[in-house]
């Protein structure tokens, strides 16, 4: 088995980063989730129902936008659009494919066709896609890790804007601690398969709405990401009692030099991206 004794309990609205080594089973528990792949023992419950499929309620965002490329970005959505809606009249239905791409920024550019578009466009088209069928859970399987890091973060900013005002419960698979310690509310951390599970579970304490900035510069963050590091480096293989850690607990401080340090790389780094941003304006 990939992954066994997976038990986890997920809050309306709660914001799920799932992290480990490569083929430790992450995407198959998300794949799970969706309905895609079957399990061979326990259940899945979505709401109060117990899910035996895929279904509209949970919607699907992968590393590729897999778009239709003889279609332009509003035609993709809407074929999404009038398979959960057959029954909305055609005004209703052209109105929530335009909506959901005037959310990721692309009100300007619903008319074109995938190879007009850069990646990181595709990828917003994907996303409006999976946000157009109004879920209940939104699953991102590696969304962004084709993009440049100006991109990146521009969806990542993107993503947690719609679920906080659409109410969305989300879950993202990814391999960057930071997006994982910026974008959730609780980092599960798997150890490696065959037979993986869920080594512990850091709960992440920063309120939202999040200023990266902030966050970035926060010391808190610095220790969430080391705790993650030291899981990842030296954990990964242990086998034993699920860990919950709350940002009250000890996480291993660095010291005021390594602390020092890493905020000046953050803050290098940020003041880099707006002046490409500035440049790009």
């Amino acid at each position: 088995r990939v992954v066994e004794g997976f038990n986890l309990k997920i809050a309306e609205g709660e914001f799920i980063s799932l992290i480990g080594h490569s083929g430790c089973g992450k995407s198959t528990v998300l794949t799970m989730l969706a309905g895609l792949n079957e399990i061979s023992g326990g259940g899945i419950i979505v709401g109060n129902k117990e899910i035996d499929g895929p279904g509209p309620d949970r919607a699907v965002v992968f590393q590729s936008p897999c778009l239709m490329p003889w279609l332009t970005a509003y035609k993709n959505v809407m074929l999404g659009v009038n398979n959960v809606y057959p029954h909305v009249d055609k005004l209703t239905r052209k109105q929530i494919a335009e909506h959901s791409l005037s959310v990721v920024g692309l009100a300007d550019s619903m008319h074109k066709y995938p190879s007009e578009m850069s990646g990181g466009m595709q990828q917003r088209v994907g996303i409006a896609r999976a946000i157009a069928l109004q879920p209940k859970v939104l699953l991102l399987d590696e969304p962004f890790g084709r993009l440049d890091s100006l991109t990146r973060m521009e969806l990542q900013d993107v993503i947690i804007d719609i679920l906080a005002r659409e109410k969305i419960t989300a879950m993202i698979v990814t391999h960057d601690v930071d997006e994982a310690i910026f974008m959730a509310d609780r980092c599960v951390m798997m150890s490696n398969g065959p037979k993986a599970g869920i080594g512990e579970i850091l709960e992440i304490g920063f309120s939202r709405p999040r200023d990266r900035e902030a966050v970035f510069n926060d010391p808190a963050f610095f220790q969430y990401r080391e705790h993650l590091l030291a899981f990842l480096e030296q954990r990964s293989h242990i086998k034993g009692v699920t860990r919950t850690h709350n940002h009250s607990n000890t996480l291993g401080f660095l010291n005021k030099e390594e602390l020092q340090l890493k905020k000046q790389k953050v803050a290098q780094t940020l003041q880099d991206q707006q002046q490409t941003l500035s440049a790009a304006s």
